[in-house]
């Protein structure tokens, strides 16, 4: 048979003219998914922007309280529970609703944002013990400018949620290294403002016998003049050391000065036993911004140089050194460290550069007295204040701000029997 007849043969064969059909249709579907998935390629290339932020980043956590801000009407959530301690001492639990892995969209300035949160399962942060995360947000078009916008937002956001805030280590597990907010912001009364005298001196007021004005112009003056420390290339950090007796209200002024510059405080234990040399150095990079790093009583952490070092496993001596000022130390920073024997304290941790600035803090002088004596009994006129601060420096030159509180507390609505019995103020 001629080969035009066998052609001619197949072309009149039914079947063999619907398997060709077959054939083209599969073949145009084929191509055709290949062009869609080319095209949606090319799209999201070309018209689309992706922002991806792992959860080691210290923006993630503000994104997330950012979408938990915006998708309010999501259905699909997780909840944070968190602990916060009041002035008072009562402990209230918050529940915070965040969305869950998985998609989420947004109305965000005139624009949908698809929102895909991903956790790796098999996968966990070895800081924090947590699974590890990320954050991706897809939005059309291709200004980069949403997405500075959206961070912005969500730092702000989180400032304010932590402004004032105390934050404590956590020391549940010697890995788990992050902070939890535990206290609510102070205001700097008059009364604890700082002596740096005993309490022999009378000069009410004088500038030499008060000294928190000293520190918190300091303070303010560092934060606001990041500048001249880049310009003269020296580290942006600031370091404190408030020393004298105890109870004079080193601690509390520092919780004040948190409260009038509306910072945090991150209060770190050296003497925690799981507190390590990577530990230190990774909780000192993560501490929230705009927060006061407070060293409480760093006498007792370090017996020796040579004893820290032979303890395996936790903080060492040099360990601290390089976590307050070394290659690695972060900058914005300002550290503030109290003793009550400075003269246990290494040479090389107060030397310039790890302290900057440090302070005595005495006895209550007579100006300090009289003024706690008119906070805790403000209808009584300020000439019983001076009667009162005249008997107690009598009974002693050496009180402490904690004894006249103590005293005070004995006698809460009873003024003249504070004033009575002022002989038990030491008691």
């Amino acid at each position: 048979m001629p080969f035009s007849d066998f052609v001619l043969a197949l072309k009149d064969n039914p079947y063999f003219g619907a398997g060709f059909g077959l054939v083209g249709v599969g073949t145009a579907l084929a191509l055709a998914r290949k062009g869609a998935q080319f095209g949606v390629v090319a799209f999201r290339r070309h018209y689309m922007i992706t922002l991806e932020v792992p959860s080691k980043d210290k923006s993630y956590q503000w994104l997330l309280s950012w979408i938990s801000h915006y998708a309010k009407h999501t259905q699909h959530l997780s909840v944070e529970t968190s602990y916060l301690q009041h002035e008072s001492g009562r402990v209230s639990t918050k529940f915070d609703f965040i969305p869950s892995p998985g998609n989420h969209f947004i109305w965000y300035r005139r624009k949908w944002i698809r929102i895909e949160r991903n956790r790796e399962k098999q996968m966990i942060d070895l800081h924090t013990g947590t699974p590890w995360e990320s954050v991706t947000f897809t939005a059309l078009g291709t200004n980069r400018e949403i997405f500075f916008s959206i961070l912005q937002e969500a730092r702000e956001l989180a400032l304010r949620q932590q402004e004032g805030k105390t934050a404590a280590s956590s020391s549940c597990k010697s890995w788990a290294s992050s902070w939890c907010l535990v206290g609510e912001p102070l205001s700097l009364p008059a009364s604890l403002r700082l002596s740096s005298q005993g309490a022999g001196s009378e000069a009410a007021g004088g500038e030499d016998c008060h000294v928190s004005e000293k520190i918190v112009q300091d303070v303010k003056e560092f934060i606001e003049n990041p500048k001249w420390y880049t310009e003269r290339g020296i580290p942006y950090r600031r370091g404190y050391l408030l020393y004298g007796p105890p109870g004079c209200g080193k601690s509390s002024f520092i919780t004040a000065l948190a409260g009038e510059l509306e910072y945090g405080i991150c209060l770190l234990s050296l003497s925690d036993r799981g507190l390590s040399d990577d530990r230190l150095n990774h909780l000192l990079s993560v501490a929230p911004q705009q927060s006061i790093i407070l060293l409480e009583d760093v006498d007792a952490a370090f017996v020796s140089r040579d004893l820290a070092a032979e303890i395996m496993g936790r903080l060492t001596f040099s360990g601290l050194l390089n976590a307050l000022d070394g290659v690695a130390s972060t900058e914005a920073r300002i550290v503030f460290m109290t003793t009550n024997h400075v003269d246990r304290l290494d040479p090389a941790l107060v030397r310039p550069g790890r302290v900057d600035l440090k302070q005595h803090v005495g006895y209550c002088s007579h100006w300090q007295i009289s003024r706690m004596f008119q906070r805790f009994y403000p209808e009584q006129p300020a000439a019983t204040g001076e009667k009162f601060a005249e008997q107690a420096l009598r009974v002693s030159r050496q009180i402490s701000a904690a004894q006249v509180q103590g005293h005070f507390m004995l006698h809460k609505a009873d003024p003249a029997g504070a004033i009575e019995h002022v002989q038990s103020i030491l008691l």
